[in-house]
């Protein structure tokens, strides 16, 4: 049975001699956690890693819509939607969208995900004509900008990479819509593929996993092995396991305790938990709008395991965290 290496992240500036780099950021690691079906976690060296392995654990990722992948990039969320879970119908109109989309660039964020259909918990299906309305004016004005997308479905993606977006966020992981691998294949566009089982409408009913780490990373390793048969670089494609799709508290738990397992498959990692209902749970705030404390506390967890992409509602604040947190790893080092 195939065994699974997660990475036991550090950082700062005291490497042992056998510390390798981690995905050519700057972390590093000389231990892994083995992961394997039916078998209890060991910790191993470096050492007994085998090399395939390790070349993917520690190869530097490939830019990403023109952003180096060799440290942590902030993702702003911009929701051009009437419904979505914690910042639905904050806009007025595209130019109101427009505006919070710089206002975003300038408090920090380096990369927009652009979304005209919400995935919260039972949120019905938008029609493709209608989300295009909402994703591409707003896509084409912020045109030069690094966008993401965040979109099911193949028609959206190709009218926004027309209108100029440089990344689709595929929440479904490239299953609800069967053209979508194609399509970003045959532009050569990259593509983050989202671990998510069933429909926003249906996913709560399908959290039952034999190991919710290792079928989220096998899910993502297939997903990966046919957009390489499409055409599409590996170099390409980012992954997120999907944090509050399909999963339980206890599920979302374990995959945040477990992230840096899925640097194996030799992409980048995008983090989304900002506001979602776990942070609720866990901190009895149900106002999502307050859940700010609780996403910055994970997103910097998911960050010292080695995450590239974090994906927020609150940039400003996620960026002055992220600076004192670099800061104090790098113990004021030269």
């Amino acid at each position: 049975m195939t065994a699974r290496y997660r990475p036991l992240v550090q950082s700062g500036h005291a490497r042992p001699d056998a510390a390798l780099p981690l995905a050519g950021g700057p972390h590093w690691f000389n231990q892994c956690a083995r992961h394997a079906r039916g078998e209890a976690v060991t910790v191993v060296p470096v050492s007994e890693v085998p090399q395939d392995v390790l070349a993917r654990l520690t190869a530097p990722r490939e830019p990403v819509a023109g952003l180096t992948m060799d440290g942590t990039r902030i993702m702003g969320i911009l929701n051009v939607t009437p419904d979505s879970f914690s910042d639905g119908g904050t806009d007025a109109s595209a130019q109101d969208s427009i505006a919070r989309a710089r206002q975003m660039l300038q408090d920090g964020a380096e990369i927009l995900d652009i979304g005209g259909e919400s995935t919260r918990p039972g949120a019905p299906e938008v029609p493709v004509e209608e989300e295009i309305a909402r994703v591409v004016p707003v896509t084409a004005a912020l045109k030069g900008v690094p966008i993401s997308v965040d979109t099911r479905k193949a028609a959206v993606a190709r009218a926004a990479a027309e209108a100029g977006a440089t990344l689709i966020n595929d929440v479904s992981g490239l299953v609800f819509d069967p053209e979508m691998t194609e399509f970003c294949a045959s532009a050569r566009l990259p593509v983050c593929v989202m671990h998510m089982r069933g429909t926003p409408e249906t996913m709560l009913t399908q959290t039952d996993y034999e190991d919710v780490l290792l079928d989220v990373y096998d899910f993502l390793e297939t997903q990966i092995h046919a957009l390489e048969h499409a055409g599409l670089p590996r170099g390409k494609i980012v992954v997120d396991p999907g944090i509050g799709f399909a999963k339980t508290l206890e599920q979302n738990l374990a995959l945040l305790h477990g992230l840096s397992l899925f640097h194996g498959l030799g992409c980048a990692i995008l983090l989304g938990v900002s506001r979602k209902g776990f942070i609720g749970k866990l901190s009895g705030e149900s106002d999502a709008a307050k859940r700010f404390p609780g996403s910055v506390a994970v997103a910097l967890a998911g960050v010292a395991q080695g995450a590239q992409i974090i994906r927020v509602h609150d940039v400003a604040e996620t960026r002055q965290a992220l600076t004192l947190w670099q800061a104090v790893e790098e113990g004021g080092q030269e």
